[in-house]
């Protein structure tokens, strides 16, 4: 009995970390961990059990599995900009790719997706090198997606 806990134990870390690894990108979680210092001010990390990874404000959402989430669609979160629901309506969806380009510069980046110049977003802070050791980080702290 312990020899298949064990192994289930193992199996499940190796599963983790190859979900880590896959879609951690060009990022380095560690790296990532002290630059996420920068975004909870407004953000926090929080598991969908209570679980808090990250103690952090809440102007903006609960970036607990926001890997691979539709864009603006957080439950209970009710203070997304309009241009940031729109874009999630659109189909963005938090990949690396866009998760980058978001961090680093918001409006301009909902401008482009929207091709909307009057496009806004409450996230004013601009993560001007770091993002994507944040996005590793993040997937470092995600649940594996269900099969």
């Amino acid at each position: 009995m312990k020899f298949m806990v064990a192994t289930a134990v193992t199996a499940l870390s190796f599963a983790g970390a190859a979900f880590a690894e896959s879609h951690a990108g060009s990022g380095d979680p560690a790296a990532g961990e002290k630059e996420f210092n920068k975004c909870k001010s407004c953000h926090m990390i929080v598991s969908d059990d209570g679980t808090e990874i990250v103690k952090g404000g809440r102007t903006g959402p609960n970036l607990w599995n926001v890997i691979g989430r539709q864009a603006g669609m957080v439950e209970d979160f009710k203070g997304y900009g309009d241009s940031l629901v729109a874009a999630g309506e659109a189909g963005l969806v938090w990949d690396e790719e866009n998760f980058v380009k978001y961090a680093e510069d918001p409006k301009k980046f909902l401008a482009e997706y929207l091709d909307d110049k009057g496009a806004r977003s409450k996230m004013s802070f601009k993560l001007r090198k770091g993002a994507e050791d944040v996005y590793a980080y993040l997937v470092s702290v995600s649940p594996e997606p269900e099969s």
